[in-house]
């Protein structure tokens, strides 16, 4: 388990993003369906994937947007 802390400009952000973009339990509900619908995938040889490719695109791009707020990489000029 890691205790680093996350630096002051992080939690504000993840605070405007929780606050301003999406509920917790909405990113929660979003991370739970990537995993559960890439998992299926694997293990049916992506039969659910082509089911459940809008929920996989929506959960790709929030987990996209925290990874973002966490550590701008894309945003950096």
């Amino acid at each position: 388990m890691s205790t680093n802390t996350l630096s002051k400009e992080a939690q504000t952000r993840l605070t405007n993003f929780f606050n301003n973009t999406i509920e917790p339990e909405q990113m929660a509900k979003a991370l739970r369906q990537v995993n559960f619908v890439l998992a299926l995938g694997i293990i049916r040889e992506d039969e659910t994937l082509q089911q459940e490719i809008i929920k996989v695109e929506n959960s790709f791009y929030w987990l996209n947007e925290l990874a973002e707020i966490l550590n701008p990489y894309l945003d950096v000029k």
